[in-house]
């Protein structure tokens, strides 16, 4: 008796565990939704970037998703897919997501940080490659585009 209750119990313990992080997936793919939204309306890569708007969605990043954006951008490539690691939430989708806000963060700026979102993207998207286990034609076409604009 005691041992079916264990075994319950260990069980239970198992299904809170998976429901809380298939929640943290889906805060953290609705907060880079949200700001997508809030910097380019309706996901407009050509819309122009305003500073007051990319602080305002570095604070939302950092006190909704534990993610610091400057620090993010500072690291490299191993040090980067250790931080996303690190984070509860990001998984293949959300990391997409995110290249693909870094993306627009790109195209918008108008600064030398241009580059940089650019490069970001691009690491982004070359680290869901190796995560997924599936091929995305998407991330391929977009793997290209950010390739072709930073040779230009």
């Amino acid at each position: 008796m005691v041992e079916n209750f264990l075994i319950f119990a260990v069980r239970l313990n198992q299904m809170e565990q998976k429901d809380y992080i298939l929640r943290e997936i889906a805060k953290i793919g609705t907060l880079i939704m949200a700001l997508r939204r809030k910097l380019f309306g309706g996901g407009n890569a050509t819309a122009t970037l305003e500073d007051d708007h990319l602080e305002e969605a570095k604070e939302m990043l950092l006190q909704e998703g534990n993610f610091d954006l400057d620090l993010f951008l500072s690291m490299g490539q191993q040090d980067s897919e250790s931080y996303l690691d690190s984070i509860l939430g990001f998984s293949v989708e959300n990391i997409e997501l995110l290249a693909e806000w870094f993306y627009q963060l790109g195209v918008a700026d108008a600064s030398e940080q241009s580059n940089k979102f650019l490069e970001k993207a691009l690491e982004l998207y070359e680290l869901c490659n190796l995560k997924s286990r599936t091929f995305s034609m998407n991330r391929e076409t977009m793997i290209t585009t950010i390739k072709n604009t930073l040779k230009h």
